[in-house]
């Protein structure tokens, strides 16, 4: 007797289960939004959402558009926008990966252009952190990392498509990081030369010279480089670095009293 009605509740519990999972299965294709979609259709939705400033939303929508159409122009067209979504949404190492996916992935795709313009833009805005803009450093002291690679990303961007749309931008920010990187190594040569470090702050200086020619720093390079030479004995080397300056730059040289 008590066998069978074991047999009994484990039948009544196995209807049950499958009485659940089909509920939950209709339930769930009910609630599902993207029911019926076309891959146009959901990517006008994550478009109208990313305008809206909804970027949560949009950043679901351009997923689900991938999940459920892999391939076609409108999921390179999700995937695009996905790098700039979340980049809105303050997700700057997701957009990173996803540009960088897309490069990897379509090395030839004709707005490829975007996706290395955009690996630049990131890190460009986040070298300019909310660290930075909440507790100021001078710019000569950052740590010049993200400044450096969003100045090579936008290389890269410049040097391989010149007649990019982009390229114009690019090469305005990329001026504006060069000053920041040379003012980085100009910070070094006066540290350098406060700790008596002579050969390191020439080294540094020369090394403005020769990579930022026409960085607003220069100038100042040019007296580190002076002092630092006449600080180790080479007076030819100082005299050419101090002749150098006066031609160029003489009211800095006047008031550098060299």
């Amino acid at each position: 007797m008590m066998m069978k009605l074991s047999k009994k509740a484990l039948i009544l519990a196995l209807i049950c289960m499958v009485c659940c999972i089909a509920a939950c299965s209709t339930h769930k294709t009910k609630n599902d939004p993207y029911k019926g979609m076309s891959a146009e259709e959901i990517y006008t939705k994550g478009r109208k959402a990313a305008q809206a400033k909804k970027y949560s939303v949009a950043i679901k929508d351009f997923e689900e558009l991938e999940a459920r159409y892999p391939y076609g122009q409108y999921t390179d067209k999700a995937q695009l926008a996905l790098i700039y979504a979340y980049y809105k949404q303050g997700n700057s190492a997701s957009s990173l990966a996803i540009a960088d996916r897309f490069i990897r992935v379509h090395p030839r795709h004709q707005y490829v252009d975007y996706a290395y313009y955009m690996k630049g833009f990131v890190n460009y805005h986040e070298n300019f952190s909310t660290v930075y803009r909440y507790f100021p450093i001078e710019r000569s002291k950052r740590d010049p990392a993200l400044a450096q690679q969003s100045f090579d990303d936008f290389k890269v961007l410049v040097q391989r498509f010149p007649n990019s749309e982009y390229s114009r931008d690019a090469i305005q920010r990329m001026i504006h990081l060069r000053n920041q990187l040379a003012q980085y190594e100009l910070y070094m040569a006066d540290y350098y030369m406060s700790q008596k470090a002579y050969l390191a702050a020439a080294n540094r200086a020369g090394y403005i010279i020769n990579n930022f020619d026409q960085s607003e720093v220069i100038p100042d390079a040019l007296v580190v480089l002076v002092k630092a030479y006449r600080a180790m004995g080479m007076q030819e080397l100082a005299n050419d670095a101090l002749a150098t300056l006066q031609r160029n730059f003489p009211e800095v040289a006047t008031k550098a009293k060299l």
